[in-house]
């Protein structure tokens, strides 16, 4: 192989290499968060758990408040009864949420006793989170998988909110699903190899052109 194509195949490695896993931006494919159940139940506010794992979504159309509260019993974020969306900036789960590993600093000014700021985010009843209490943050898997092939029940988690003045929570479970997933897409690895090959060709048919010019000068 020539060296031009070399560098060639070995970039198509690199990318492959780089190429994001689904369950480092978009939830973990062998893990399902399952809701079981919301209260209280009020018609026009539902829930439901978006790309396996990964984040919450709430909508409202009761005409009251929903507030989400963070991880100190905080308000985190609201829905307004007009489907005004909010997030507190002075909660530390505004923060912590930023990163699925939660791998985000927090400022001082947001702690659990302080006085919310409110900063609207959206005016169509629905908000979108990434909650770290519906999902499992170790890097090996959990001690509940005994067996890779078997599905596996790793723990309930449950989420306070509160609907106009009632106090409620919404609660689920984790499974760990045993799915394939997590790696580089079959497609996508087919893709680079033709790249590489489309490169070499490419390198070839320019060496073959150099020679054919070569031998005319020749003459």
């Amino acid at each position: 192989m020539s060296r031009l194509a070399a560098v060639v195949a070995v970039a198509a490695l690199v990318a492959l290499a780089a190429a994001p896993t689904a369950s480092a931006h978009q939830g973990n494919p062998n893990f399902r968060s399952i809701i079981d159940g919301v209260t209280p139940s009020v018609a026009g506010v539902t829930l439901q758990v978006l790309n396996f794992d990964d984040r919450l979504e709430l909508q409202n159309t009761s005409g009251q408040t929903v507030v989400v509260q963070g991880y100190n019993g905080e308000p985190y974020a609201r829905v307004l009864g007009d489907g005004t969306v909010e997030v507190n900036r002075r909660s530390p789960a505004f923060y912590l949420n930023q990163d699925r590993m939660a791998n985000a600093k927090v400022p001082a000014s947001a702690t659990p006793d302080a006085a919310p700021r409110w900063q609207v985010v959206d005016r169509t009843g629905r908000l979108q989170w990434h909650d770290h209490r519906i999902h499992w943050m170790g890097q090996a898997l959990p001690p509940q998988v005994k067996d890779k092939g078997r599905k596996a029940r790793i723990f309930a988690w449950k989420i306070p909110l509160q609907v106009g003045s009632s106090k409620g929570a919404v609660a689920g479970t984790l499974f760990y699903q045993p799915k394939p997933g997590g790696g580089v897409p079959i497609a996508a690895i087919g893709g680079l190899i033709a790249f590489a090959l489309l490169g070499a060709g490419a390198v070839a048919g320019v060496r073959r052109r150099r020679r054919t010019l070569a031998g005319s000068e020749a003459w």
